[in-house]
């Protein structure tokens, strides 16, 4: 397994980290009173976007899955037809996986916070796997099962997206508690947890992979 490879992985992920850390110190420069907690909701909003136009933009820099295959003109050319409605495909999974996540935590809480964390645990999670595998099911499926990813960007993948939803899970534990912290607000915890699992899941996926990397054998499927 390169090297060259799992360095430009751990500059991507800690590019991820470094855009997650901004967006809780670089709004409080533009907006007095600006804090995670304080003002969670606008930070969840923020969060989102900064987090979602970085996973697009190292996509399409970086294009992991693209195989020497793909450089011909031909596959360039039915790119050029096909990538409006792969966008449109990709643009409507994530709204559905969102709406999802909205359905499931509006049992319990209110419409607005459980919006934007469905969107923000959307973003950590779907919008990772659109940018990488596109719209097709049978690949998300394939990469989510036993050793099923094909390169270290799948691997990176899985253990993000699996970090984010633990964090998530785990984040919610203290919300029934009689603690009275200000943090114990839905969904304060659900969403730092998440974000938690998400830095998590990118500085870990990496240095496991490297760990590993004499062990790891990719196959192309």
């Amino acid at each position: 397994m390169r090297e060259a490879g799992i360095r430009r992985l751990l500059a991507a992920n800690l590019l991820c980290v470094f855009c997650v850390v901004l967006t809780a110190v670089v709004p409080a420069f533009f907006w007095e009173g600006f804090t995670v907690l304080g003002t969670h909701l606008t930070w969840l909003c923020v969060c989102s976007v900064s987090v979602s136009t970085l996973n697009i933009v190292l996509h399409l820099v970086l294009k992991p899955n693209q195989s020497s295959k793909r450089s011909s003109f031909a596959h360039k050319v039915r790119f050029l037809f096909l990538n409006c409605h792969q966008t449109i495909q990709r643009g409507s999974k994530f709204f559905l996986t969102t709406s999802l996540n909205f359905v499931i935590f509006l049992l319990c809480r209110s419409v607005t916070e459980t919006f934007l964390f469905a969107v923000l645990l959307s973003t950590f999670t779907t919008l990772q796997c659109l940018c990488m595998l596109g719209p097709n099911i049978q690949a998300w499926i394939r990469v989510f099962s036993k050793n099923g990813a094909t390169s270290i960007w799948e691997s990176s993948l899985q253990i993000t997206t699996i970090c984010s939803i633990l964090g998530a899970w785990f984040g919610a534990f203290p919300i029934p508690l009689d603690w009275d912290r200000p943090w114990q607000v839905w969904p304060i915890s659900c969403s730092l947890g998440a974000t938690f699992g998400y830095v998590a899941g990118l500085v870990i996926a990496p240095l496991w992979i490297h760990w590993n990397r004499k062990q790891l054998t990719y196959k192309s499927r």
